[in-house]
């Protein structure tokens, strides 16, 4: 049985693949450009680049929208037949790419390779009037790839291959900062596997986990480890489902997207309320929490910057470590399936994942599946 704790200090010069920050975050969408607006709307992103048809590109369409150090890549195929249309058929809109920052893309994929990694993308020079990009890949969980961006010889707007994009619609910006971890959801008796994965080809290291006695309700529970890099840019926590008396946000997870994938993306803010509160403004939906997760908040966490009153209007969850405290908030799926959603999340010293949070979040969850009668 796993325990909670902290269980690895981490050491940056540890890593076997140096890695500086997640580079972009990649969708296979059914409309690209209709995601694009509403990433744009909801989210406050703002328009960088595209490829498509106007740049040469025959086979698939991309929107590239970027906030602060977040890129997502919102793609979608221009015919029948194509992987990235089967990726979509079977999976729904989701996350394909999660491409990693790196000083040099062949010593990042070689090194992977000898450790045991399945090869997605040979090291590849692209190049344009503003310099060459090197990029190479290797298969994770499910279908999820990682990519290895070498752009330090580059200075056009995004990769060889794409061009500015700038419409007259640029809505405000609200907020988000960088990718602060990424959660995947693998079947039952794979998450180890996965873990193994990432401290034997990436060496990373395991810093906390979570038992189904951590992570459960009456009905459902999981079990989750988070592994992360040396520098602490780069965090992945990977959950499967434990034994329950119902489905867990798991398993439905899992039956719907068809297999391993992204679950959620966590987007740090300086300033949870004014972002969740815009967001709200805008039309984004979030997983609701009983008022009553409130009436003990301070006696739970102690005290905090932030005004009680706006945290419950909000419904912004709150939890405390040895470090300090973090806040944070679940979008509803923002797909037609159960499948993925979002996490805003503010840190004021916490290294943790809002253990303390869990009971309120997976009731919230399960009162989302009852509606949809997936429970």
């Amino acid at each position: 049985m796993m325990t909670t704790s902290n269980t690895q200090v981490l050491d940056k010069n540890t890593d076997l693949i140096p890695l500086n920050g997640t580079d972009y975050i990649e969708l296979y969408v059914s409309n690209a450009k209709q995601a694009a607006y509403y990433y744009q709307s909801a989210f406050g992103f703002q328009p960088l680049a595209f490829a498509g048809l106007e740049t040469g590109q025959k086979d698939f369409e991309s929107f590239v929208v970027v906030q602060d150090k977040i890129k997502l890549v919102l793609t979608s195929p221009l015919h029948s037949g194509t992987t990235i249309g089967e990726h979509i058929d079977k999976h729904g809109d989701g996350v394909k790419v999660n491409a990693l920052w790196v000083d040099d893309a062949t010593f990042a994929y070689n090194n992977a390779i000898e450790k045991g990694a399945q090869s997605y993308m040979l090291p590849t020079k692209t190049e344009d009037s503003d310099g060459h990009v090197i990029c190479s890949g290797i298969y994770s969980y499910g279908e999820v790839v990682h990519i290895f961006v070498e752009r330090k010889n580059y200075n056009g707007v995004f990769l060889p291959g794409f061009k500015a994009w700038k419409p007259f619609y640029q809505p405000k910006g609200i907020g988000l900062k960088y990718v602060d971890h990424m959660v995947g959801n693998v079947p039952l008796g794979e998450m180890n596997k996965w873990v193994n994965f990432y401290k034997d080809v990436l060496g990373f290291k395991q810093i906390i986990s979570f038992d189904d006695k951590d992570i459960s309700t009456q009905y459902t529970s999981l079990m989750s480890k988070v592994m992360s890099n040396g520098n602490g840019r780069i965090k992945f926590p990977i959950n499967e489902p434990a034994a329950g008396l119902k489905k867990s946000q798991i398993e439905e997870y899992l039956d719907f997207y068809e297999g391993a994938g992204v679950q959620h993306v966590a987007l740090a803010s300086d300033n949870i309320i004014e972002t969740v509160t815009e967001l709200k403004n805008r039309g984004v939906e979030f997983l609701n929490v009983p008022k009553t997760y409130y009436d003990t908040l301070l006696d739970r966490v102690g005290d905090i910057d932030e005004n009680l009153a706006e945290l419950r209007e909000l419904g912004i969850l709150v939890d405390r470590d040895d470090e300090g405290y973090l806040l944070q908030i679940f979008t509803k799926t923002v797909n037609p399936r159960p499948t993925m959603f979002f996490e805003i999340i503010q840190r004021k010293g916490a290294n943790s994942f809002g253990k303390g949070n869990f009971k309120a979040l997976f009731e919230a969850i399960e009162r989302e599946q009852a509606l949809r009668g997936t429970l």
